[in-house]
Formats: C-alpha cells, sequence, structure tokens
C-alpha cells in the first residue's frame, strides 16, 4: 500500500456536494484538501451538450451503472438507477432542473433534527449566495454566485396548450418555482449557461483547480473503506483506503473525513467500513466497528408516472427526430443558435399542484414532454405524442441500500419499495386521474389527444394503481439512507452538523443526510447542504484554532 499522503480534509466523491466542499473549504490557502473520484473527468462531450443525458445515462464512462431489487410495488420489475460518476457527479449526467422545493420541506427538517437553522427562512440565503440567476438579484434569487441558472431556449406550442389546460384545471400559471411554495405551471428553469449543461465540476471546480495549489484531484479512485481506530477520546477516522491506477491507497486525513458518495454510494462505503446495522455487517463478514441501525435505511425516491398521448395537428419532437432532415435541422440550430431540441432538458415544462384537497401544498410534480418512448433508452415513437410524467412529491413509502458482500466493488442491493403503502398508492391512482382531467381540458381538445399509456381501460382506484406499478420508474432523486437527526434518534446517522454519530472527524455530506425528501428535483438542495457543512466545518476548526 502506497501514501497518498496526508492532507487536513479528505472528501470522498467528487460530485455535487464534493465540488462544493472543495472549493469552499480550499478558500483558506493554508488548507490541504484530497478529493477522491471514483470516475473520470467530465471530459466528455455528451455530458456539456444538455440532450446528452441520453448517452450518459447507463454509460459506464459516466454512470455507475446501477440496478434496483425486483420491486413487488412494480409488479416485480427492476429499474435502471442511474448515479454519476465522473466529475460533477450527478450534475453531470441529470435533468439540469433548478429547483429548491418548498419552505414547509425544510421548516420540517428543522423539527425532526431540532435545529431551527435548517428552517426555510435560514436556508434561503444560502440558496440566494450560490446562484447566478439570470434574472439578478431580488428577494428570492441571486446574482454572482457560481451555480447559473437560465431560461430554457424553446418552447412547445403543445407544451403550451398543457399549461392552458392545467390552468382550466385549477393550477395557476407561474414564472418562478423556487419562491418556497412552487404551486403552479410553467416552464422550468434550467442549470445550462448559453444552452450548454453547467455542472457543478464547472461551477466549484473548474476556476480554482489551476489557482488553489492545497487542492488536489485523483480521479479515477475507487473507496474499499475508511480507517476507523480506537483512541482515548473515542473512534476516529483517520483517512481513507482506496485503489487507482492499478495501485492501493492510503491517504491520512488531519481533520476530517468527508463522504460525499451520495445516497447510494456513502451508506454502501460506511457499510464496508463497519458502520452499519450490526447484523447486516456480521452476515458479509464484516467487523462491527458501529452498531448503527440507520445506516441504509430511509431510501426516499420519487416514483414517476409516465402517461402518454397521441396527438394531432401539432408538432412533437417524435416526428422531428425520426427524419434524416429533421436531425440535420436540430443539429444545424444548436450548432448556430445552443438552442432548439439538443439544449432541451429531459423535462421543459413543470406543474405543481394536490392530488387531493386534503394536502396541505402541493404534493405531485409533473415533468411534460414533447415526445414520447416505451421506456428510456428506446426510439421515439413514430407518431406525434406528449408525456405527462407525474411523482409523488412525499412518498410515505421507504427502502434501503445494503451491501451484499464485503467485496467493495460488488453493487449494492437498492430495493426503494415503490407504492409499498396504501397512501403511495392512493396517490398514484389519483394523479393519474388528474393527469386525464388536464389533458381532457377544452385547450388541448384541438389536439384530439388520445392516451395509450397506460390506456383508458384502467379506471378504479385499484386498476389505476396497478397500472402505475406498469409504467412508474424512477426519476433519479434517490435520498435520505444516512439522515440527520436528534441526538435520541436511534435511526439517526448524523447530526444536525452531518457529523457521524459515534465516530470523530467523520460526516457525510451529500443527499443521503436528508431526513425527509424535498418537493422536487433534489440536486441544488444538495449544494445547499454541502455549503453549510463548509461553513460548519470552518467554524468549527477555527474555534479549535483560538
Amino acid at each position: 500500500m502506497e501514501s497518498a499522503g496526508v492532507y487536513d480534509y479528505i472528501i470522498i466523491g467528487g460530485g455535487t456536494a464534493g465540488c462544493v466542499l472543495a472549493n469552499r473549504l480550499t478558500q483558506d490557502p493554508d488548507v490541504s484538501v484530497l478529493l477522491i473520484e471514483a470516475g473520470g473527468k467530465d471530459d466528455y462531450v455528451w455530458i456539456h451538450i444538455p440532450v446528452g443525458y441520453l448517452y450518459c445515462i447507463n454509460n459506464p464512462r459516466t454512470d455507475w451503472m446501477f440496478r434496483t431489487q425486483a420491486e413487488p410495488g412494480l409488479n416485480g420489475r427492476s429499474l435502471i438507477y442511474p448515479r454519476g460518476k465522473v466529475l460533477g457527479g450527478c450534475s453531470s449526467i441529470n435533468g439540469m432542473i433548478y429547483m429548491r422545493g418548498q419552505a414547509r420541506d425544510y421548516d420540517e427538517w428543522a423539527r425532526l433534527t431540532g435545529d431551527d437553522s435548517w428552517r426555510w427562512q435560514n436556508v434561503l440565503p444560502v440558496f440566494r449566495g450560490t446562484e447566478d440567476h439570470y434574472a439578478g438579484v431580488s428577494e428570492f434569487h441571486g446574482a454572482g454566485g457560481e451555480w447559473r441558472v437560465e431560461k430554457q431556449r424553446l418552447r412547445w406550442d403543445v407544451l403550451d396548450a398543457f399549461r392552458v389546460a392545467a390552468s382550466e384545471t385549477g393550477i395557476p400559471m407561474t414564472d418562478d418555482f423556487n419562491q418556497g411554495d412552487n404551486e403552479g405551471c410553467g416552464y422550468f428553469e434550467v442549470n445550462q449557461k448559453k444552452g450548454i449543461r453547467w455542472n457543478t465540476a464547472k461551477a466549484f471546480l473548474r476556476s480554482i483547480k489551476k489557482r488553489r495549489g492545497s487542492l488536489e484531484i485523483m480521479t479515477g479512485c475507487h473507496v474499499k473503506r475508511l480507517d476507523i481506530v480506537d483512541t482515548e477520546q473515542g473512534k476516529v477516522c483517520r483517512g481513507v483506503h482506496f485503489s487507482g491506477d492499478g495501485r492501493e491507497w492510503f491517504a491520512e486525513a488531519r481533520r476530517e473525513t468527508l463522504l460525499s458518495a451520495g445516497a447510494i454510494g456513502s451508506p454502501q462505503i460506511l457499510q464496508l467500513s463497519g458502520i452499519g446495522p450490526a447484523n447486516l455487517l456480521q452476515k458479509h463478514g464484516v467487523p462491527v466497528v458501529v452498531d448503527a441501525p440507520g445506516v441504509g435505511e430511509n431510501l426516499q425516491d420519487h416514483l414517476q408516472l409516465r402517461m402518454a398521448f397521441k396527438v394531432e395537428g401539432v408538432k412533437t419532437l417524435n416526428m422531428m427526430a425520426n427524419s434524416v432532415l429533421g436531425k440535420l435541422r436540430i443539429g444545424l440550430e444548436y450548432a448556430v443558435n445552443r438552442s432548439g431540441p439538443m439544449s432541451m432538458a429531459p423535462s421543459q415544462l413543470g406543474a405543481f399542484t394536490k392530488s387531493d384537497p386534503s394536502q396541505a401544498s402541493a404534493n405531485l410534480q409533473y415533468h411534460v414532454q414533447p415526445l414520447s418512448l416505451e421506456k428510456f433508452g428506446e426510439p421515439l415513437h413514430g407518431f406525434p405524442a406528449f408525456t405527462a410524467s407525474v411523482c409523488n412529491l412525499r412518498p410515505t413509502s421507504r427502502g434501503h441500500v445494503r451491501i451484499t458482500s464485503g467485496d467493495a466493488y460488488a453493487a449494492p442491493a437498492i430495493t426503494p419499495n415503490y407504492l409499498s403503502t396504501a397512501e403511495d398508492r392512493r396517490v398514484a391512482a389519483d394523479s393519474l386521474s388528474l393527469t386525464r382531467r388536464i389533458v381532457a381540458a377544452p385547450a388541448m381538445r384541438q389536439f384530439t389527444p388520445e392516451e395509450f399509456m397506460p390506456g383508458v381501460k384502467f379506471q378504479t382506484e385499484e386498476e389505476l394503481a396497478r397500472a402505475a406499478g406498469d409504467i412508474g420508474t424512477t426519476i433519479f432523486h434517490p435520498v435520505g439512507t444516512c439522515k440527520m437527526g436528534r441526538a435520541d434518534d436511534v435511526s439517526a446517522v448524523v447530526d444536525q452538523q452531518m457529523r457521524v454519530k459515534q465516530v470523530k472527524g467523520l460526516r457525510v455530506v451529500d443527499g443521503s443526510v436528508m431526513p425527509v425528501i424535498t418537493s422536487g428535483n433534489p440536486n441544488s438542495p444538495i449544494i445547499m447542504i454541502a455549503e453549510r457543512a463548509a461553513q460548519s466545518i470552518r467554524a468549527d476548526w477555527s474555534a479549535k484554532a483560538k
């Protein structure tokens, strides 16, 4: 084993959170940081062209290539489960949608953790501080930060009509989903810069790599386990064992090791290091360091239900992309203007609303697209159609992530347990019914929409819940597997400052610390989490230095 050196901080994972941490911690020139990333550099051309997510997901160059276990709630189906394996992490392969969630999400975090600093009014300045919003500074938005937010560079008549139909159904139009109450329908804002994907590697790493000699980045390195030792002060994380370039390495952390491997990778690494449910670790021959029953539990994700409708008399991407001339026009428009279908986020139009009036706030999110296909990775249909995907923002189903052996290279078992509660099945049925009402509204009639997925044969609540199992798929938002919580919460893995319980010098900083999932796409909330973690880390060590 070779020494990779001694650093003040070691960051495991160069994804969304890891890039932010690397930037913020190296603002102090006297602090040394090692960033370890299992994937490569973000130099793959399809990362940067927005529509290139089609070529990044389920591609071993940029994706961990995980799959879920067969899901009873999905009628026995197993799903691909994309996770970014490249600098920038999931921000290099995701849908680029800028979304904070709802104020109530963060107020609930404050209640569950006993820490009022997580309330909406306290995290809003953090969001604003990292933001570079195209419209400039306002009460809810910031400018001059690293995280670029822009309008999309296209529109579609069929989506405009869906937006009007939603308003006819009682969902108001909105131009901003990020003011604390995201109810309404409108085009998503995206993390792009002039029609090119803006990932966290560009935003937080690229500008500092050459200027800050205190930052070392090692790509293509697979973490095997943390090094935890017993001391007079208790258990301490001393560093990390990893492999890379055909060699075995050990890096030592003087201050802290920061685990930012995501909602799948972070619990897996903890479990491989002996921190997790004792019975699981013993089953796979991993010595128990800390019996932490919550590690890998509390998995939450947004399950999207894809409804698709044939249309007449309106342009959709199906027909444009299924002809040679259409493809040439699409390519030319992007080459000249950085606009058109190649600048598209996976979803363009969004809507937030309630599945029934009893909901305290919007509990459904729509992603509406001017295209249709059988499943991800397959060709578009040969007829004009659009897709209206709807997801339950606050699922009550809980899953888990568990190692399958003591081998660090073995993929963990990912079990989301979709639609495993009666509440989630009821919301699924209600959301499909609501979609039908929107599509049946006057504004859509001009296009003679005809439902073909899942199909009008599904009518009763029971039938619709079964149909949800057939058409449901992940929208790639796993969180919660190392959740924050109070000291007396035995299921909590980390405290309010994301410090791992019972182990000094170790924090988890990524989406896995969310106690409950946000009401929307979680990428930008993870940036906020990393910002707060960096502030906490710097404050802790500043206090110790005095």
